[in-house]
């Protein structure tokens, strides 16, 4: 296995974070420094679990967002077209 092909079974990590946004419209946060970290999850479908749940908390609030990151793309370019 090269170093560029995941092992079959490997983590694909995702990162799961949300704030205050500046505007509807953007993805800027109103206050960087209160970003939420809410975890870093080892696939897709936990990542997606966690996203739906703080979102949910913050249902009232329509400037508060949430967002997957999908770690593993930064980590490794070459796996962009990897399935999650």
């Amino acid at each position: 296995m090269s170093q560029t092909q995941p092992a079959l079974n490997s983590q694909l990590l995702h990162l799961v974070l949300g704030g205050e946004l500046v505007s509807l419209e953007g993805t800027d946060f109103k206050d960087p420094s209160a970003i939420e970290i809410v975890g870093v999850f080892p696939n897709y479908a936990e990542a997606h679990k966690a996203w739906k749940a703080a979102a949910q908390r913050s249902v009232d609030n329509a400037h508060m967002r949430y967002f997957v990151v999908h770690l593993h793309r930064l980590l490794d370019p070459a796996q962009t077209g990897a399935k999650a």
